[in-house]
């Protein structure tokens, strides 16, 4: 199996959001999107005292593209204008698929904000086609324990969170075809993943440190963006134990226009979103 060729290496960047720094390493400015992957922030590891809630997102909408948490640590509760409400514990992931149109917020957990501790996760939004901009908001909320996983047998282990990977398929139904796989990667430990023809590819280190397939070392909180040059991609881990957010999806290819949270294909569509937001077409959030 050919290992595909890294075209891009994105540091992560400090970004200050009200009381709280994330990192974002997408977008940038030298790479606005990884299509069909549009923003991926990571949040903490924060200590979190009993009773504070650094991640206290209130009511907000989103239209057109699929908000996803992955949490690694800690507790999150969701609940949305569709009557959904979801308590994520650290491996659980929350999939929602904004469509026409979700007023969500995100909190912690009463039973993680009574008890404090460490709060980990990576929020991403997966871009939809333009055929799927005004589908029926979803929500899946897939607990740790129902993801199947992957031993490779070296001490690294794949968790399938969507896609496919040696034949098993992830639980998160997704519009377009889309990987998300969670790895964990011990030291000496070399995995070959395939990648599909025509998909884009990224691997995200949370921590960490690997050795890719062209010789070179990378550390944690870097995101690498692949060519479509080969037919996997090759990793090998470097420090005790790395944690990688793995990526994948056939390219949407359509127009984005994106404001605030709604991510559109023209800025009419936008200003509807907008419009129909303050009109309470996207239904009514109660706390």
């Amino acid at each position: 199996m050919k290992p595909r060729s890294i075209v891009n290496i994105l540091p992560a960047h400090a970004l200050k959001m009200g009381p709280v720094t994330v990192h974002q390493p997408l977008p940038t400015q030298r790479v606005e999107q990884i299509d069909p992957f549009l923003l991926l922030h990571h949040f903490g590891p924060w200590e979190v005292e009993p009773g504070y809630d650094p991640l206290d997102l209130g009511p907000h909408p989103h239209r057109g593209f699929e908000p996803v948490t992955f949490l690694y640590s800690g507790g999150l509760r969701h609940r949305d204008s569709r009557n959904n409400t979801g308590i994520l514990k650290g491996g659980d992931v929350q999939w929602m698929t904004a469509g026409m149109g979700i007023i969500h917020s995100e909190r912690g957990s009463k039973e993680f904000l009574d008890q404090g501790g460490t709060l980990e996760g990576i929020q991403l939004w997966v871009n939809l086609a333009p055929e799927h901009k005004f589908v029926q908001p979803r929500y899946q909320n897939v607990k740790a324990e129902d993801f199947p996983r992957h031993d490779f047998g070296n001490g690294a282990s794949l968790k399938i969170v969507a896609g496919e990977f040696m034949g098993v398929k992830g639980p998160v139904k997704t519009y377009s075809p889309v990987t998300a796989w969670q790895l964990e990667l011990p030291a000496g430990a070399n995995v070959m993943l395939p990648v599909p023809e025509g998909y884009n590819f990224a691997a995200y280190l949370l921590d960490g440190e690997i050795t890719s397939g062209n010789g070179f070392n990378y550390e944690g909180r870097t995101l690498l963006n692949y060519r479509k040059d080969g037919e996997g991609v090759s990793l090998t881990g470097k420090a005790e134990m790395t944690r990688i957010l793995l990526l994948g999806g056939i390219p949407i290819g359509a127009p984005i226009v994106q404001q605030g949270p709604f991510v559109m294909n023209s800025q009419t569509e936008v200003l509807e979103a907008m419009r129909d937001y303050k009109m309470g077409k996207m239904g009514f959030y109660i706390d």
